[in-house]
């Protein structure tokens, strides 16, 4: 019999971009990062940064026809998802891969019923017949806590709540057993209460099954609670990759610190305005070759004409080595 590998997902150098009318635009760019089995590892940047860009790109699932991958690979148990043919990556999708989008009513079918959709699923990847997905389905309902499952099952999207209806679309991406959960921005739109449950639900799945999962999402509490590693993104790119304990306590790329000097946090002075990151990430088009960072910063692009290489300064802990960006680590 075969082994597993450790990591139930690597990505090598995978680099994506838009057609545009005045080019190719990249907007992931050499990024690689692995997942390991049975681990929740998130990736956290700022809106416009690559993270769902990058998560569609490893299901291929980029829009078309604008969306490309140029180069890399993406390994799923040490298959290249890249290199698949069309039938065996739509065996994947769904099956050994969920994901969970980030708008659930646009990832779910306005004009069919939620039990439907899951049964749809069972049927598509389990070969269950249409009693026995139908079965399934409920009990899927029920097990992401959705109360009265029979009776939703036979409701529409429209008629569910936001964080029903990502309940819905968690029971979709984990209906076949994935070995992998992609989530991207699960809670998006979603009030505390219902974050904080569906979190629980994710965290809960992972345990009970094994599952991995890739989290999506600009909220660094959110990674600090669910992520055992995490991968800062800023223009495309990652800054910085660690586990989570060791990010938290030894942040070293200016962009890792200045997100988390910018959470909330409890002693602030009532009414006191919150440290923010000056200017904005870069259009697409206006990305320097060299630290992205500092662009935004407003050093003078003439001096931005190199990347800077990713270093391991202590095991497991990756940082972009910009000499304005990590002070006081040798380079």
């Amino acid at each position: 019999m075969n082994q597993k590998p450790e990591n139930v997902l690597e990505v090598h150098n995978l680099t994506a971009a838009f057609e545009q009318e005045d080019g190719l635009f990249t907007a992931v760019d050499d990024v690689s990062l692995t997942v390991p089995r049975g681990k929740c590892v998130g990736i956290v940047g700022e809106s416009g940064c690559g993270k769902s860009v990058t998560a569609m790109s490893l299901v291929r699932l980029l829009p078309q026809p604008a969306g490309r991958i140029l180069c890399g690979r993406v390994l799923f148990n040490g298959e290249d998802v890249l290199q698949m043919p069309p039938r065996r990556l739509q065996e994947l999708r769904g099956g050994g891969i969920g994901v969970v989008f980030q708008e659930p009513m646009t990832a779910l079918n306005p004009v069919h019923t939620i039990g439907a959709q899951i049964a749809e699923t069972l049927m598509l990847h389990r070969g269950m017949d249409e009693e026995e997905a139908w079965r399934e389905s409920i009990r899927l309902l029920e097990r992401v806590r959705i109360p009265a499952a029979e009776r939703r099952a036979l409701e529409y999207p429209g008629s569910l709540s936001g964080g029903m209806r990502q309940r819905v679309v968690i029971a979709i991406a984990i209906a076949c057993r994935p070995e992998l959960v992609i989530a991207d921005e699960p809670t998006t739109a979603l009030d505390v209460t219902v974050q904080a449950q569906v979190l629980e639900l994710l965290r809960d799945l992972q345990r009970e099954d094994g599952t991995a999962t890739l989290l999506i999402t600009h909220d660094l509490g959110v990674v600090a609670q669910n992520c055992d590693r995490v991968a800062v993104m800023y223009a495309g790119r990652l800054v910085e990759v660690a586990d989570a304990a060791e990010l938290f306590a030894h942040p070293v790329h200016a962009y890792t610190r200045a997100l988390l000097a910018s959470m909330p946090r409890a002693g602030y002075a009532r009414k006191s305005r919150l440290p923010a990151i000056p200017g904005n990430v870069a259009a697409l088009g206006e990305h320097v070759q060299g630290c992205r960072f500092c662009q935004r910063l407003g050093v003078d692009p003439a001096e931005l004409t190199s990347r800077p290489p990713m270093r391991e300064i202590s095991p497991g802990h990756w940082v972009q080595m910009c000499p304005r960006c990590v002070e006081g680590v040798a380079i």
